[in-house]
C-alpha cells in the first residue's frame, strides 16, 4: 500500500475521530431543563476528547491560556468553497432503535457508529448525527433553552455563534431547534479546521429528554437529509 493511500486514510479517521469527539461535547450541553442526577442523565461515554464533566479537554484544540474558555481563545474559520461533506440524494436510510432511550429514528446506512450508554453517534466525512438521552425534570422552553443551553454551548465549543431558537413540531412531537455555527476540533493528523453549522433538537416526554443533533460543514446542501433523519424520529 503506498504512503499517499495511508496518508488519505489517515486524514479520513482523524475526521471522524475529530467530529465525533466535538458532537458528543454539543450533545452533553445539558439539557435546558434541570437534569435529575441518574446514570442516564450522564453524556454518552468514551466518545471524544471530553473530560469527565464533558467540556474539552486541553487536547480538543483550546488556543488560549489558563482560564480562557474556547469561545474567545479562536476566531471563526472560514467557511469552505466546496465543503466535503454532501450527503447524496442516493442514500439509504436504515432504522436504529434504543430501547434504553425509549427512541427510534433512521439514519444513513454505511455510516461509522460509536455507542455509548447515553447515546450514539453517526459519522461520515464531515457529517455527523448524534442522539442522548437523560432524566429531564420539565420540558424545554425556548426561554430557558437561550437561559441554559445556549450559554453551555458558548463556554464548551470553539468560536461559537447563534442563528436561531424555535420551536417547532417534528412528527415526533414538540420540539426546541437550536442553529449554530462552531469551528471543529482540529484533525489530530493534519491540524485542520472546520467552520460546521449544527441543527440541534431537544425534546421531552415523561420526564425523559432526548438530544438530536445534526452537524455539517457550512456550505453544504443537506436540507433534505436531515429532514429525513428529524422527522424520522419516535419515542417508543
Amino acid at each position: 500500500m503506498s504512503s499517499s493511500t495511508n496518508r488519505f486514510r489517515a486524514r479520513r479517521l482523524g475526521q471522524a475521530a475529530g467530529l465525533a469527539g466535538l458532537i458528543t461535547v454539543l450533545a452533553a450541553c445539558g439539557g435546558s431543563a434541570p437534569a435529575a442526577p441518574s446514570a442516564s442523565s450522564a453524556p454518552a461515554g468514551g466518545q471524544g476528547t471530553t473530560g469527565a464533566a464533558g467540556s474539552p479537554s486541553p487536547a480538543a484544540g483550546q488556543a488560549g491560556g489558563a482560564g480562557q474558555s474556547p469561545a474567545t481563545a479562536q476566531s471563526p474559520v472560514p467557511a469552505e468553497s466546496n465543503p466535503p461533506g454532501d450527503i447524496p440524494d442516493t442514500t439509504v436510510y436504515v432504522p436504529y432503535r434504543s430501547a434504553a432511550g425509549h427512541l427510534r429514528l433512521k439514519v444513513p446506512e454505511g455510516w461509522s457508529r460509536r455507542a455509548g450508554p447515553a447515546g450514539s453517534t453517526f459519522t461520515s466525512n464531515l457529517n455527523a448525527i448524534t442522539v442522548t438521552w437523560r432524566t429531564m425534570a420539565a420540558a424545554p422552553t425556548v426561554r430557558s433553552v437561550r437561559a441554559t443551553t445556549v450559554p453551555a454551548l458558548r463556554a464548551r465549543t470553539l468560536a461559537f455563534r447563534l442563528l436561531a431558537v424555535r420551536a417547532v413540531t417534528l412528527a415526533g412531537g414538540p420540539a426546541v431547534e437550536i442553529i449554530y455555527q462552531v469551528n471543529s476540533r482540529p484533525n489530530p493528523v493534519t491540524g485542520r479546521q472546520y467552520r460546521l453549522v449544527i441543527e440541534r433538537f431537544e425534546l421531552y416526554r415523561h420526564g425523559r429528554g432526548v438530544i438530536l443533533g445534526l452537524s455539517s460543514a457550512v456550505g453544504s446542501d443537506n436540507v433534505d437529509p436531515w429532514r429525513i433523519v428529524s422527522q424520522s424520529f419516535r419515542w417508543s
